[in-house]
This record gives structure tokens, sequence and C-alpha cells, in this order.
């Protein structure tokens, strides 16, 4: 569902998305990890509670340099190959894997979206997760001027994971959906996947950042966590709605950026495996 080749068999097409998957998920890393810095930092760092995206840019800048921008770069880059080609991987393999009756059966009011969109989708978030978690954590800790420590390796994970799933969930469905009914308006081979995974991964990171805010402080925070439900509660009690869009700006950027440059390696990666035969 991630691209328009003919596909093999379900395992084939794990296979081949699990490798491909690792093109995104470095590309993705490599162009907006510094957006992502600025994004943790508003959330999480003693410091910049207040700050706007501009002035901690400049304030990082000041005082850590350009370096400043990639501290925490290692785990995700290394890992964001490994857990984005789960994700994309799992999910070729489910979605193909469903390919029956019951499972092409398409969901009223969705203008045609089949139910092993969302099967699939979950499976592969729920991936995701349990491999994203230690990462996000040691990427947090680094990008907020803390230690890391293997221990709590799975803190904020309630939070990640359904973070994931709203998050890839929303992001298959809209990749889908423009697939299917708006083939013309993303016809071109650079553009078209650049403005169609930046859009779809944008719109879904507005609908899901209240948890991405919630996980980044999770993990960010030396104190002793407290359940999602009263975090959350405390976080609109004190700061308002905006408190729970905390960083949505940098985010936005990042999103925008690194998913639509990230698709346009992973489209040509897909069309070259067909190129080579490796569907036959």
């Amino acid at each position: 569902m991630t691209h328009n080749e003919e596909r093999g068999s379900w395992v084939k097409e794990g296979a081949i998305g699990l490798s491909v998957g690792i093109l995104y998920g470095t590309s993705s890393i490599m162009v907006g990890h510094p957006l992502d810095t600025i994004k943790t930092k508003m959330q999480a760092q003693a410091g910049f509670e207040t700050t706007g995206m501009f002035k901690t840019i400049s304030t990082t800048f000041k005082t850590q340099g350009v370096k400043g921008f990639y501290r925490g770069c290692i785990p995700p880059l290394w890992g964001s190959g490994i857990y984005r080609s789960t994700q994309f991987a799992v999910f070729e393999a489910a979605y193909t894997f469903m390919d029956n009756d019951m499972m092409r059966s398409e969901i009223p009011g969705t203008f045609g979206v089949q139910l092993r969109v969302i099967a699939a989708g979950f499976c592969g978030s729920t991936a995701r997760a349990v491999i994203e978690c230690p990462l996000e954590l040691a990427k947090t800790r680094r990008q907020t001027g803390q230690s890391y420590q293997m221990k709590g390796v799975y803190k904020g994970f309630g939070a990640i994971w359904l973070r994931t799933i709203g998050l890839m969930g929303i992001y298959f469905v809209l990749i889908d959906s423009f697939r299917r009914n708006l083939p013309h308006r993303f016809s071109s081979p650079v553009l078209g996947p650049f403005l169609m995974s930046g859009t779809a991964a944008t719109l879904a990171w507005w609908i899901v950042w209240p948890m991405e805010v919630l996980k980044t402080q999770q993990q960010g925070s030396t104190k002793k966590d407290l359940p999602m439900s009263k975090h959350i509660a405390n976080t609109f009690r004190e700061k308002g709605v905006t408190g729970l869009y905390r960083g949505i700006g940098p985010g936005t950027l990042r999103s925008f950026l690194a998913n639509g440059t990230a698709m346009i390696v992973m489209s040509n990666a897909q069309k070259m495996v067909t190129k080579l035969g490796l569907r036959d």
C-alpha cells in the first residue's frame, strides 16, 4: 500500500519493506533531527519552558554551536533505520497476507479504506513502538543534556505506543486514500512522493501531538512517573491547550521535510527493486 509496484508474496513484501525502510528511516533522521532537537528542548528541557522556536534555535546555536542541533542523533540515526524499516516490513507483510475478501472489505464512510489497512497499521505501529521506546529515551535524555542509563528503558512506553498507533494508523490511511482518490495530484516522481508523505505525516502528527508531548515529558523527566491521564490533566490545568501542543512549530517543519524527503528515497528504492526483478 505504501507503493504502487506489483506485489509478490507476503514474505517477500515484508523483506523488501525491511530493506527500503532502512533508507526511509536514515533519510528522515538526517533531514529532521535539528528541528526535532528544538522541539524536544521546548517540551522537556529546563530553561526552555516558555521560549519560542526561534529563541530556542538562537540559544542552542549560541551555547552549543551547530553540533548542539545534532545532540542525541546517534541512537535515532541507526535506530530509526531499524524501527522504521520494521514498521514498513510488518505493515507490508500483514497487508499482503490479508489479501482476502473479508479484509478487503471497505469501511463505510472512509472513501474506500479497507479493513486490512487498519489491521496492518496496528501491527506495524506496535512493532515500531517496542523497538523505538528505548531509542527515544536515549535521544531525549541526550537532547535535554542528561545522561542515559539502561535502567527503565521502557519509561513512557504507554504514551509512545498510543502515539504511534494513532500516528502510523492515520499515516497509512491517508497514504492509501491519496493513492486511490488523488493519483493525478501526486503523479510527479519527485514532488508527488514528497507532498504525499509530508502531508500525511504532518496531519497525523497534528492529531496525536498531545501524546508526543506526554511521551517527551515522561522520558525527559527525572521525577517519579505519573499516570498518563493525570499527567495530561496537570499539563492542561497549568498551561491549557497550548501546553498540549508545545513544540508543534518545529515539529511540523521537521515532519513535512523529513517524511517528504524520506518517501522520495523509499519510493525510488521500491521502483529499483521491481526493475531488478526481485519481486518475480
